[in-house]
């Protein structure tokens, strides 16, 4: 076993990416845990939209935020894990103390999103915590899990259940939280009712999931993928909706959920896609009164006419699904013990970091719901 006191460094393989589209694959330098710090041998990484997003975020930055692994050195301020625990990562890191931690809002905490100076940057780990090329190197999120070993504040690490395997585990850090979270802490439907998913991705699917928790009576589930709504069928879905690509100003999808609906709409949609054009469909699809939701982070500049707003309609763009690390990432873990979440269905294939660039390549094509990079080597760092 390792601990802090006789490591005082670790080097791993990472993917880096110099913030022009691109990344290689190269050796990093992880310094040994101080204060409430954390070392983590990752064991494995869920890949997302938003790593293929960060490939052109400023550079250099080791890439990957969706991540678990077991736990290889503690600093001497942390009491409550132990070397070789098995953790799971989480990216939206509450400090538990900002008006929005204690108004119950941790996934957008104060200080892990700068707003407040005297906190800023105390979210994450100190200063030269990971070296390439002789130089500080930044992670995603503050994570970086596209990496052999990352090191993080205690506040980012939720202990993982027995009998959930770490890449099963990895996928709950943001899609499966952004989904499920989005369904039931935001719009928080009732049994019986009505949900529409646009876009049955991981994060889609993930809403479905989300949708069958509530208890909701039907889950149309809508894609331009056949093997997209198969997927969601498995999650829940009562209804498939293949989407007609040329449908362009979606009157067609409006008038079949009408029809579906008896005339008035769902109670709630959620668009999933991260295609900026179709951030505001869900409100053409929702019922008078009912929550237009927008999980998937698109972005762009859209127009809408705000008729699509009428009425008494809500729209929403949470963050992380309302995520409260605490409250969530437990019981996450909780249901996939007990079999009512679904996450091994979820994830359509492995890879080795060395093959990171077809699991983008699959991802962006639609081969997979979720991709996951496996450190094979990872607990044995423990």
């Amino acid at each position: 076993m390792t601990s802090s006191s006789n490591v005082a460094s670790r080097t791993g393989l990472a993917a880096i990416t110099n913030g022009h589209g691109g990344f290689v694959l190269d050796f990093i330098k992880i310094r040994a845990p101080i204060g409430d710090e954390v070392r983590v041998a990752l064991g494995a990484s869920g890949i997302c939209h938003t790593d293929y997003a960060s490939l052109s975020w400023d550079g250099p930055l080791v890439v990957g935020h969706e991540g678990a692994g077991w736990v290889e050195a503690i600093g001497p301020d942390v009491h409550d894990l132990k070397i070789g625990d098995p953790v799971l990562l989480n990216w939206a890191i509450p400090c538990g103390h900002c008006k929005r931690c204690d108004t119950g809002h941790a996934n957008i905490c104060e200080r892990s999103h700068g707003i407040d100076p005297e906190t800023l940057g105390t979210s994450r780990a100190g200063h030269d915590h990971t070296i390439w090329n002789g130089s500080a190197i930044q992670r995603s999120f503050n994570l970086g899990t596209f990496s052999e070993f990352t090191l993080v504040r205690r506040s980012a690490l939720t202990p993982i259940l027995s009998g959930i395997p770490v890449e099963q585990a990895c996928i709950l850090g943001c899609g499966v939280m952004t989904g499920v979270g989005s369904v039931l802490n935001i719009a928080q439907p009732s049994p019986g009712d009505i949900v529409a998913i646009v876009g049955c991705g991981g994060v889609g699917l993930s809403v479905v999931q989300g949708a069958r928790l509530a208890g909701a009576s039907r889950i149309i589930a809508i894609d331009v993928r056949q093997d997209s709504l198969d997927r969601a069928k498995v999650m829940g879905a009562t209804d498939l909706l293949l989407a007609d690509a040329s449908d362009t100003n979606h009157d067609q999808l409006s008038s079949q959920i009408k029809s579906m609906t008896n005339g008035r709409g769902v109670d709630f949609a959620f668009e999933a896609t991260g295609v900026a054009a179709l951030a505001f469909l869900p409100l053409r699809l929702v019922r008078n009164g009912g929550m237009a939701v927008q999980v998937s982070g698109a972005q762009g500049a859209v127009e809408v006419p705000m008729p699509l707003f009428w009425w008494d309609k809500r729209y929403v763009t949470p963050l992380y699904g309302g995520c409260n690390p605490e409250r969530d990432f437990p019981r996450l873990m909780r249901w996939a013990v007990e079999g009512a979440l679904d996450l091994s269905s979820m994830i359509s294939k492995t890879y080795h970091l060395e093959n990171l660039a077809m699991a983008i390549d699959d991802m962006l094509a639609g081969r997979t719901a979720k991709g996951v990079v496996i450190f094979e080597n990872g607990r044995a760092h423990v």
